[in-house]
């Protein structure tokens, strides 16, 4: 079996203390997860609501829960009472959900708005200029349930590494840029398995790493 817990240790020891590590747990069973808690590992990131809220229940209460994939309006409540942050907001709709559901559970609810910038139509995600209108939507007296923490963005699946840097350095000065005029801004989630050194050389602080910890994974 994949010795998850070992797999944690040893890319922590390449990571600067700034980068936090979102291990991708997805589609794996209960049993890897643990190996990874008993191992330190406190930030867990899931795809689907359904397996996200089974293993808050089955888990250790300390766990930090990350909702890392498309996330639909209707499905909000299920997770708003429980979830550390979400990654993927691209809609204003999605937006005055996780607001509403957030109020109603009496907290507020940090978000990542993820902007589209890979050179992909399959990937979900913002243009520059709506995450421009959420921030300045997030600032008003209608949303006091919700803060933007920050920024998520995908690369393109290519060989060429010129396009995917240049991909996350646009995200990045993005950042930067937002950061002056917004105090709540401190995360820029990039970075998977296969781009995570490069995603972090390009100023990523948070990365999403799966088959790397937990091994390749059965659909």
């Amino acid at each position: 079996m994949n010795n998850v817990g070992e797999n944690i240790l040893e890319l922590k020891k390449g990571l600067a203390e700034n980068v936090t590590l979102v291990a991708v747990s997805k589609t794996k069973p209960l049993n890897m997860i643990q190996d990874a808690y008993d191992k330190g590992q406190r930030v867990f990131g899931e795809n689907k609501v359904q397996d996200l809220a089974d293993k808050y229940e089955a888990l250790p209460k300390d766990i930090e829960w990350h909702m890392i994939g498309h996330l639909q309006t209707n499905k909000v409540k299920y997770i708003v009472p429980f979830v550390n942050l979400i990654h993927g907001v691209d809609s204003v709709k999605l937006f005055k959900e996780i607001n509403k559901r957030a109020r109603n559970s009496n907290r507020i609810q940090p978000v990542l708005l993820q902007i589209h910038i890979a050179q992909e139509d399959t990937k979900f995600g913002l243009s520059f200029e709506e995450a421009e209108e959420l921030l300045a939507l997030s600032i008003s007296e209608e949303f006091t349930n919700i803060t933007i923490q920050g920024f998520m963005g995908m690369a393109t699946n290519t060989e060429d590494e010129n396009q995917v840097e240049s991909e996350f350095k646009s995200l990045h000065n993005f950042y930067l840029e937002k950061k002056k005029e917004y105090t709540s801004l401190d995360t820029l989630s990039m970075g998977m398995s296969g781009d995570y050194t490069l995603a972090i050389a390009c100023g990523s602080n948070m990365i999403r790493i799966g088959s790397t910890l937990f091994g390749a994974r059965n659909y």
